[in-house]
């Protein structure tokens, strides 16, 4: 699930120059009262655009997915960390975070 809030709907929106609620009905459902984006059966959001393998709303990404991987339950442990390495093979690549920022993207979100 990726949750989103009313002001990241108001930004996705804008940068689609779609209608909130246009988007709201075709790229969001309720679940557990919350409002998530919509994914399809392999578990690709909506937004994923699998061609190109990117997010085609990626400046204006819900936090979400702005602070991924850097969650708290990605950080419980080595164990965990290493069990997202399996799991997403971007996770341990790419630039160099220092444990300051990780902890401030951490404490963005409760996931």
């Amino acid at each position: 699930m990726v949750w989103v809030s009313d002001e990241e709907l108001h930004q996705i929106a804008e940068f689609l120059d779609e209608p909130v609620g246009g988007v709201k009905i075709e790229h969001t459902k309720l679940f557990a009262g919350r409002r998530t984006l919509k994914d399809f059966a392999n578990g690709d959001c909506t937004f994923f655009d699998p061609e190109k393998r990117g997010c085609t709303i990626y400046p204006v990404r819900p936090i979400q997915c702005r602070t991924w991987p850097f969650w708290e339950s990605n950080l419980e442990s080595e164990a965990e960390w290493e069990d997202l390495k399996r799991e997403c093979p971007g996770a341990g690549q790419g630039n160099f975070f220092s444990l300051e920022q990780i902890e401030a993207e951490a404490a963005k979100i409760q996931i």
